[in-house]
């Protein structure tokens, strides 16, 4: 799909699907080269959980692991952590600009 084409019913309402599959959040990146948490860099579910509940990534580059705080690790991560929250805000703003837009057409 480009960038610039209009994102379909179908494939905004897998995303909600995907959304609502996931473990809810909020999830927290915790980086490693930022915080010196003493390990590796990882995301933290459902922070107010009784349990550890955490995912862990694994990196290669040219076929080789890249081993303790790394910055583009810790980026991908950061970004993956973020969706969780950002995504469900995203589809609700194009849910909301969709029926602002119709209405509008409605009134013309």
């Amino acid at each position: 799909m480009e960038s610039d084409e209009v994102l379909p019913e179908e494939e905004l309402s897998a995303i909600e699907r995907r959304v609502a599959a996931a473990t809810p959040g909020p999830w927290i990146g915790w980086m490693e080269s930022r915080r010196g948490i003493g390990g590796t860099s990882f995301i933290q579910l459902q922070a107010d959980a009784e349990e550890d509940d955490e995912i862990y990534l694994t990196r290669f580059t040219g076929g080789v692991e890249v081993c303790g705080g790394h910055s583009q690790t810790d980026a991908d991560i950061e970004f993956i952590a973020g969706a969780r929250q950002d995504v469900p805000r995203l589809v609700n703003e194009i849910r909301r600009l969709r029926t602002a837009l119709d209405q509008a057409q409605l009134a013309d």
